[in-house]
Formats: C-alpha cells, sequence, structure tokens
C-alpha cells in the first residue's frame, strides 16, 4: 500500500498580501551637502563669498543623486543660503532636503509611500515585511500603518510564516 503525502502551503493560501517597503527605496546615491565649508573662518557665512561659491560651483556633479544639506557648524548661516543651495541642486539632483542623511531616507520613503492607493489593500490582511537587505527607517513603518489602518482588515510585521500582529478590525 503505497501512501502519498500532499504538502499544502499554508502560507499561499492564507491570503495574506506581504508588503515590502524595500520596494519603495530609491536606489539612488545618498550625498550629504555640509555647509560648513562655505563659512567664513568657519564662524559665518559671507553672502558675497557665498552667492560667488555658487555661480561658480559644478553643480553637474549632484545630477541624480538624493542630497541632504546640514551645517555641522556651531555657526551663524541664514535661512536663505540653504534656499539658494536648494535652487541650485533642485533642477539637477533627484531629491534636495534639509537634514543629515536619515532625514533624507524618511523624506523619500513618505513621498514614495504616499503612492500606495490605500483601496488596493481594502479589507485585506496585510503582512508588512520586517527584514531585508535594507536598513527601512521606523518612519517609513509608522508611515504605512497610516495609510494602511483605515482600510485593512489586519496588519501584520514580519514573514508571512513569523508574524507580529499589529492591528486588526473589529468587525
Amino acid at each position: 500500500m503505497e501512501i502519498q503525502e500532499n504538502i499544502i502551503n499554508k502560507v499561499a493560501n492564507s491570503g495574506l498580501i506581504t508588503l515590502n517597503l524595500e520596494d519603495f527605496y530609491h536606489k539612488g546615491d545618498r550625498v550629504l551637502y555640509d555647509i560648513k565649508d562655505n563659512l567664513f573662518h568657519g564662524l559665518m557665512l559671507r553672502e558675497k563669498d557665498f552667492r560667488a561659491f555658487i555661480k561658480e560651483h559644478d553643480w553637474s556633479q549632484y545630477a541624480d543623486k538624493n542630497v541632504a544639506i546640514i551645517c555641522s557648524a556651531d555657526a551663524i548661516v541664514p535661512t536663505w543660503a540653504y534656499m539658494l543651495l536648494a535652487n541650485k541642486l533642485q533642477p539637477i539632483a533627484n531629491e534636495v532636503v534639509f537634514g543629515d542623511l536619515a532625514t533624507l531616507d524618511a523624506v523619500m520613503f513618505t513621498k514614495a509611500l504616499a503612492k500606495i492607493n490605500p483601496q488596493d489593500y481594502a479589507d485585506e490582511r496585510v503582512v508588512v515585511k520586517g527584514c531585508g537587505d535594507i536598513d527601512i527607517p521606523v518612519s517609513a513603518y509608522v508611515e504605512v500603518t497610516n495609510l494602511l489602518t483605515p482600510v485593512v482588515k489586519s496588519i501584520m510585521f514580519g514573514e508571512p510564516c513569523s508574524t507580529v500582529p499589529v492591528f486588526k478590525r473589529k468587525d
């Protein structure tokens, strides 16, 4: 008598939708522009010198890159200086933000996740993938939870075979 065992893939039959935030990661280079290099004696920004720098600098090196602008020195930097940098970088770079590289990633994920149509997940059981090759900022997990909570049946974190419940709608 031959016994045949059927292997059943419970995960595939579970009806879970896996949402991998790595799919929303922009793969372009991230660059930190520190305005401290433009300071006079490391203390303050002089408008005439800075405007000359803005005019003469080779901005093409920032083409299609994601740029975070900061000033790491304890210095007097007027707001218009950051605006001038943004104005020069905006038509060249993919993304320009004020803040460090972590802020840049958070902003980029927020913009990418805003393109999700929450109705595509209406009444679904969603697993937000938790492990991967890219360091996803916590803010992205918070953002996707905010987007999906009003429409999904449930949100879980992790892998379909091992999840942590985050939200379950009471029917």
